[in-house]
């Protein structure tokens, strides 16, 4: 690896960069030197993270490590510093998969008292090269690369030809650029736009009695190039192709090892986006993206094409091969979806595009208030069709760029048990979805979360509809959504009751949500 040196720049992409980590906020460059305090093995879907906590004297934050379950000198006691996109990761300020270089260390008063309260065995301070020697420190830095996508509403929006286009331009300019994936689909426009650029070959796995490849990662690190083309993120990779289930996985580890990556996915493909397209077009979405990788980004472009444009490209063969088309037109790729496809994306980067705004607004406005002071909770458990009430608080929250606090009371009356595998799948889906998790231990219910709200200033509440009949809320001393509605006006709390997740509730709710775009 060739010597690296941390930004000097004041302001980057507009916004100061934090030297401190009082003074970091979501989305802003951070460049932090501090001490490890603790260490701990997560997991991230089917991935290992490893997480240190880097404390500077100001303030904590943690630098995430996706796909290690450790990394050399990355041990309780030792000083680093740390650079990379501050992000809000379950409530606490993180960097993910930073570049990072170990400093001189200094004695921690107090260090192994804390670091043994949270359960982990405290390492001695080690001593490492300093700043000032660069040829030492090029070995002790390792640089996180830049992320950017192409998102579209559907297939045939022109998110590969746009990669394969930007990788031409930076070839152009000196760029060492390679193809980690391309799915052609053997459309011709694309097969031509490949030619020219290096590709790596792919990695041949048999399964069920078939041959398939998919992305030689091991190929894509050892080779090292500046960029490399990663397409449709979302993709689930063969079994036994390598240790990681998802594409998107793959990707990181790219990122990690210091190399570029440009990206395509459509907008279906988000979590939180993902039961509102399988109601919309009536299609299963399977393969799935969690939101905060995408939000991760360095940068997220839009393809658009209008609906019609899309139908005709269909027609002309220029997305599927003709035995498809009939089908296509007629479900997935219907006006109406398509129209309601682009919407979504629209409405995604203009979130995105308005969260920058606000930093940029805050820092360059100190005196105003410009970001929203709304929190919003949403109560969970593990009936059915709790997933999609989560879902559509995250929607929501995102909307009017409000904290989204997920909140699980274990009670020995609640209607509905939890299964730990189903309480599992609950809170992952909440930290895929870019939410704080809190499972709160109380005999009753309503009272758990108010006081909860009470705590957290929570301004709007969000609970599914009840299940339970007239005689079983009797019996059970009331609905618990009616006894939420009446505390939570007593505290100023708004509260939305979602439908559940039955076949005429769900068209009642989107019909909602139309209506309240419309308005």
């Amino acid at each position: 690896m060739s010597s690296f040196g941390f930004t000097d720049a004041t302001l980057w992409e507009g916004l100061p960069v934090a030297r401190r980590v009082i003074d970091a906020r979501p989305r802003v460059r951070l460049v932090v030197t501090g001490t490890i305090v603790a260490t701990q093995v997560v997991t991230r879907g089917s991935s290992p993270v490893y997480c240190c906590t880097l404390e500077d004297g100001s303030g904590e934050l943690d630098a995430l490590f996706l796909g290690r379950s450790s990394v050399p000198g990355m041990t309780a006691g030792a000083r680093c510093t740390v650079e990379g996109l501050a992000l809000n990761e379950l409530g606490r300020l993180s960097v993910w998969n930073p570049l990072y270089r170990f400093e001189a260390s200094t004695t921690n008063a107090g260090l192994s008292e804390r670091t043994s309260a949270v359960g982990k065995e405290p390492a001695p301070p080690a001593i490492w090269p300093t700043a000032t020697d660069s040829k030492e420190r090029s070995e002790d830095v390792e640089a996180a690369g830049h992320f950017r996508i192409y998102l579209g509403a559907a297939a045939g929006v022109g998110k590969t030809m746009a990669m394969l286009d930007e990788a031409h331009r930076r070839v152009a300019r000196g760029a060492d650029v390679v193809i980690g994936v391309v799915e052609s689909h053997g459309r011709p426009f694309t097969e031509e736009r490949i030619i020219g650029l290096e590709i790596v070959p792919r990695r041949a796995v048999e399964y069920r009695g078939v041959v398939l490849t998919e992305m030689d990662l091991e190929a894509v690190i050892t080779r090292h190039p500046d960029v490399v083309l990663v397409d449709e993120l979302a993709h689930t990779n063969v079994p036994g192709s390598g240790e990681n289930e998802k594409r998107w996985q793959d990707v990181l580890e790219i990122l990690h090892a210091g190399i570029d990556v440009i990206a395509t996915v459509n907008i279906q493909h988000l979590e939180s986006m993902a039961d509102t397209v399988e109601r919309i077009t009536e299609v299963p979405v399977r393969e799935r993206v969690p939101d905060w990788v995408v939000r991760r980004t360095d940068q997220v472009e839009l393809i658009d094409s209008s609906p019609e444009q899309l139908r005709r490209r269909m027609l002309h063969g220029n997305i599927y091969p003709p035995e498809r088309v009939s089908d296509a037109l007629d479900h997935f790729f219907r006006t109406d979806n398509l129209t309601a496809l682009r919407e979504m994306a629209l409405r995604f980067l203009a979130d995105e595009t308005d969260e920058e705004l606000l930093e940029y607004l805050s820092h360059s406005h100190p005196e105003a208030v410009w970001e929203t002071a709304e929190r919003i909770m949403v109560a969970v458990n593990t009936a059915s069709g709790t997933d999609g009430i989560l879902r559509r608080a995250a929607r929501m929250a995102t909307r009017i760029k409000a904290d989204l606090h997920v909140v699980y009371v274990n009670s020995s009356g609640a209607s509905h048990p939890a299964d730990s595998a189903e309480l599992e799948q609950i809170r992952q889906l909440a930290v895929d979805l870019g939410a704080t998790w809190h499972q709160l231990d109380r005999e009753d219910t309503v009272t758990a979360l108010i006081e909860f709200a009470r705590h957290q200033q929570i301004t709007q509440i969000v609970i599914g509809s009840s299940q339970r009949n007239r005689r079983q809320e009797l019996l059970g001393g009331g609905s618990i959504v009616r006894r939420l509605t009446r505390a939570a006006t007593n505290e100023r709390v708004d509260v939305h009751i979602i439908a559940r997740g039955d076949k005429e509730e769900v068209v009642g709710a989107h019909a909602r949500d139309k209506l309240a775009q419309k308005g």
